[in-house]
């Protein structure tokens, strides 16, 4: 491969990343240079991934298929034009413009991926791996009865958020020495880190997962409560179903502190890593909080942050991005309306999915 080729698609690259997600576009940036190479192709490849497992139009024996192939398209063991030629035709208007062209595209990512050493490229076919396995397997059971309880969730986010925190952190432990000698306690960290923000997608999405047939949420959590998620409605306020909500708020609480104390191991002169951190910290707590605020909310659109609350989490987060002190306090003020629900705190530590 020429580096002019090479050149061209790493343009690409950067220029899809702006198109299919706007907050990373402003977190990878952040990076030190060779990790923001390697973690905005990562990024790809997952979106890639959860492409396939959200096209309606699939059905769940395409999506197996397409799944497993595409891991081994990442691991070098099928083409990527084939893939590609395979899954483009096949999406629907349900996937954006920018997705379409980045299946269509899917080998100039490739490329990328293959240019890796090889520590890096043993991550990003792990979690491509586990995820595609992984989201095929709840795909096939989504439905709006909710999952059977709250460790069938922590397996959902793990799968789908979790295993991407430990691939982050072997990107990381290869980039430095300093933070390797982290690696064991970074390593259990990292899933509870995927899971606080994938449980605030899950919460801040209900009502928009439930228009197409799927509830992520526990149902024994609200079992607890005398609730059956099978009566969820968009803009309920039955107390019963919030006080579920509110337990769950709790919980992701407990797993973004996790995420907190993740980010203080990161040497305070990584001051790109850590911003990376801690925008994606500053932005899930927000959404949290207008969740908690509006509990009978009806439509994802109104607990999103505003603009100028993503302004003020960068500036805040930057400017004390080197002072555990301050941001653990920080943390502690701009949470404390949330539900606290100590003995979940820690569950993840025991509760970790094993692949």
């Amino acid at each position: 491969m020429t580096s002019l080729s090479l050149n061209d698609d790493e343009h690409y690259q950067n220029h899809i990343l702006q198109g299919v997600s706007r907050t990373f576009a402003l977190t990878i940036p952040q990076l030190p240079h060779s990790l923001c190479r390697v973690i905005s192709n990562a990024y790809l490849l997952c979106r890639i991934t959860d492409t396939i497992e959200d096209d309606n139009a699939l059905t769940s024996e395409q999506t197996r298929q397409l799944s497993h192939m595409f891991a081994d398209v990442v691991c070098g063991h099928a083409s990527a034009e084939e893939f590609a030629q395979r899954l483009y035709p096949l999406l629907s208007g349900h996937t954006i413009p920018a997705e379409h062209d980045l299946i269509k595209n899917t080998p100039a990512i490739i490329r990328i991926t293959h240019s890796f050493n090889p520590i890096q490229r043993r991550a990003l076919e792990r979690c491509v791996r586990i995820m595609a396995k992984g989201m095929s397997e709840y795909q096939e059971t989504e439905s709006l009865q909710g999952l059977k309880d709250l460790h069938a969730m922590n397996q959902y986010c793990y799968y789908v958020a979790g295993v991407v925190g430990e691939m982050l952190t072997e990107l990381f432990c290869d980039y430095s020495t300093e933070i390797n000698t982290h690696k064991a306690t970074l390593m259990k960290l990292s899933v509870s880190f995927g899971q606080g923000l994938q449980m605030t997608n899950i919460l801040k999405d209900i009502w928009d997962d439930r228009k197409r047939g799927a509830c992520w949420l526990p149902q024994d959590i609200f079992a607890k409560h005398e609730f059956n998620l099978l009566d969820m409605y968009p803009g309920m306020s039955d107390t019963k179903f919030q006080a579920g909500l509110a337990e769950l708020l709790g919980i992701a609480k407990g797993h973004l502190h996790n995420a907190l104390r993740y980010t203080s191991l990161i040497p305070p002169r990584e001051k790109g890593i850590r911003r990376f951190c801690l925008w994606a910290i500053g932005m899930a707590i927000l959404t949290l909080n207008k969740i908690n605020e509006h509990r009978d909310f009806s439509e994802s659109v109104q607990v999103k942050i505003s603009r100028r609350s993503v302004r003020a989490t960068v500036i805040v987060t930057s400017l004390f991005a080197n002072y555990d002190r301050t941001l653990d306090l920080l943390f502690k003020l701009i949470s404390r309306n949330l539900p606290d629900v100590g003995t979940h705190k820690e569950v993840f530590l025991n509760d970790q999915i094993k692949s």
